[in-house]
């Protein structure tokens, strides 16, 4: 028992000498530490000025990694998050899908008011149009939103005067419809078939404004 005892405390003993020894050499962190600053001059330390340097000079994955380094887009995609450091063109990205099904099938369904406020006036105007005659006509559209297999940006502009900058999306994305005229009647269509939809919309904002929305200001296919 006695030799177990003296054993354990040597052992004990040990650790304790361990413990303190590493920390004196390490030192101990706590909480959210900046990193240590290297000496001028060290290897480590100009390896980590290199890296600083690619990512604050101009190498931003939020921008490759959705469009084409060196483009002309990829260009005009930083000078909007120049101007608006806030600016991601992922979460842009991720917005847009959830605005397209939303507008898309506002439209579909005779609903632009629900959507009025992430539509420019003059397409306003013309979806307003549009779904004027469908109901002078009696006819309805039922759709249903089935997903978005595409997005891709083509094309970005800033306008430097203004700060306004504008966005061009290619969409394709996947719905059922079919139209029905007064009486219920089927028109056209079939509501068990997929159709692919191809469009190419635009949306502008002033970026750096207080107002975060953008708005659809062109549409195309």
């Amino acid at each position: 028992m006695g030799n177990s005892l003296l054993s354990i405390l040597v052992l004990a003993g040990i650790a304790i000498f361990l413990i303190l020894r590493l920390r004196s050499v390490l030192g101990t962190r706590e909480g959210f530490e900046k990193p240590r600053a290297d000496l001028p001059g060290a290897p480590d330390a100009t390896r980590a000025r290199q890296n600083f340097e690619v990512i604050d000079g101009g190498v931003d994955h939020d921008i490759i990694d959705n469009v084409e380094a060196g483009t002309r887009v990829a260009e005009n995609l930083a000078a909007i998050k120049r101007v608006d450091p806030s600016f991601s063109v992922s979460e842009f990205l991720s917005g847009a899908r959830g605005a397209y099904e939303m507008i898309l099938m506002a439209f579909e369904h005779d609903e632009l008011e629900s959507i009025r406020p992430f539509l420019s006036d003059d397409v306003y105007d013309a979806f307003s149009g549009v779904v004027a005659e469908r109901q002078a006509k009696g006819l309805t559209i039922e759709s249903q939103f089935v997903g978005l297999r595409e997005i891709q940006i083509i094309d970005a502009e800033l306008d430097r005067a203004s700060d306004e900058a504008e966005i061009k999306l290619r969409f394709v994305g996947e719905t059922t419809s079919v139209v029905r005229d007064a009486t219920g009647q089927l028109v056209e269509g079939n509501p068990n078939d997929i159709k692919r939809q191809k469009d190419i919309w635009t949306f502008a904002r002033v970026v750096g404004s207080d107002d975060p929305n953008w708005q659809l200001v062109a549409t195309g296919a």
